[in-house]
């Protein structure tokens, strides 16, 4: 029997259990609990403002994927939703693609990979083009609805309550979906209601809506799990402050929250904050988006690349799904796509180097500032 199994973690002592996990590694803990048929456990270690602490998070077995064996890789890993139903896949595709056909051959070739994740958005204007790849998976018997888990978001322009289902059963008709795993607010800033989604002034400068607050907008959502459709919630491109504002007057807490991370943006207080919650952090722009200073040519990232054997972006990806969190990962190249999905566990020793190590600190979208995504073409 497993001795933790019948031991409350509340009972063990922090810093015995942080020493054990130190001293096994991350990737001999999945082999210990992996060898529980009946329930399987992860442990995820983070850095706290004071020091360390350590969570074991269940993880319900897929029935179709239980082995004695460890897996290799972290590809398959699924975080449990504590504020909803089911499981997200830690390693997601984000559709943010500006080309309608080339989004429709990218989901194609993710899906074809492995990815189980996807994450949509109306105001990335091509949920059409990914509910026909979709559709056609689904047709050919490659890929079954209940395996994927669909991600959607809620726009700025259609915060006012009245406008939230509407806008949700549009992007469930695009997305040719009967139900959304995830249904997101893309920012907590309302803009002006109506069907220009990039409402600007004679000067130029975004029209935001004071009619509405952000816990009005949540209520909303909080309806669509409500009457069946919707399976979780979440927000977005949120600090931590207006997290524990929602956190606090929620019904229905967030399931996932979406906000740039990676080594350069590691957000630990807010990590902290989610796994005290039951939140998932879902990490968008994980490699940076390519930007300078350059994550993937960051020293200590090329060095572990170079030890291991894997791209700086393999690192940068490990490194997110074995720290906790989930992640976004964009691409229309399809060895690129398929190279996003081939990770396995990093040594301890490389995730230390990677916290301790790396002392560059950037933020390269300020959509947090502003509720205009820094990534997203402007319309018009």
């Amino acid at each position: 029997m497993n001795p933790l199994r019948a031991i409350p973690l509340s009972t063990v002592a922090r810093a015995r259990v942080m020493r054990h996990l130190l001293s096994v590694g991350l990737a001999s803990l999945h082999a210990i609990f992996a060898g529980s048929p009946a329930h399987s456990h992860r442990f995820f270690a983070s850095r706290a403002s004071l020091g360390w602490r350590c969570t074991i998070c269940p993880i319900e077995p897929d029935p179709g994927r239980m082995s004695m064996a460890p897996p290799d890789t972290l590809r398959d890993t699924r975080i449990p939703l504590a504020h909803g139903s089911g499981a997200m896949p830690a390693a997601g595709f984000g559709t943010l693609i500006p080309d309608p056909v080339a989004t429709g051959q990218a989901v194609a070739t993710a899906l074809e990979a492995g990815f189980r994740h996807f994450d949509c958005a109306e105001r990335y204007r091509n949920e059409e083009a990914i509910g026909e790849a979709f559709q056609a998976a689904f047709r050919a018997g490659t890929v079954r609805r209940d395996d994927v888990f669909v991600t959607t978001k809620l726009w700025n322009t259609n915060h006012r309550p009245e406008r939230v289902k509407p806008a949700f059963d549009a992007s469930r008709r695009r997305l040719r979906v009967d139900t959304v795993d995830c249904y997101i607010i893309h920012t907590p800033f309302a803009f002006r209601p109506g069907d220009e989604q990039d409402p600007r002034d004679g000067q130029g400068q975004v029209i935001y809506d004071p009619g509405v607050t952000l816990a009005e907008t949540w209520q909303a959502l909080e309806r669509l799990v409500d009457d069946g459709h919707c399976r979780s919630i979440g927000l977005s491109d949120i600090t931590l402050e207006t997290l524990r504002e929602i956190v606090a007057v929620a019904r229905i807490k967030p399931a996932a929250v979406q906000v740039e991370s990676h080594p350069y943006l590691p957000e630990w207080d807010l990590l902290d904050f989610c796994r005290e919650h039951g939140i998932v952090l879902l990490a968008f722009a994980p490699l940076g988006h390519g930007l300078d200073p350059k994550v993937l040519d960051d020293p200590v990232i090329t060095a572990i690349a170079r030890r291991v054997g894997k791209t700086p972006a393999q690192v940068a990806l490990a490194w997110a799904v074995q720290r906790g969190t989930a992640f976004l990962t964009t691409s229309t190249n399809p060895d690129r796509i398929r190279q996003n999905l081939d990770i396995s566990p990093l040594p301890e020793e490389a995730m230390a180097e990677i916290r301790d190590g790396i002392r560059t600190s950037v933020r390269f979208n300020t959509v947090v500032k502003t509720g205009v995504p820094g990534f997203i073409p402007r319309v018009g």
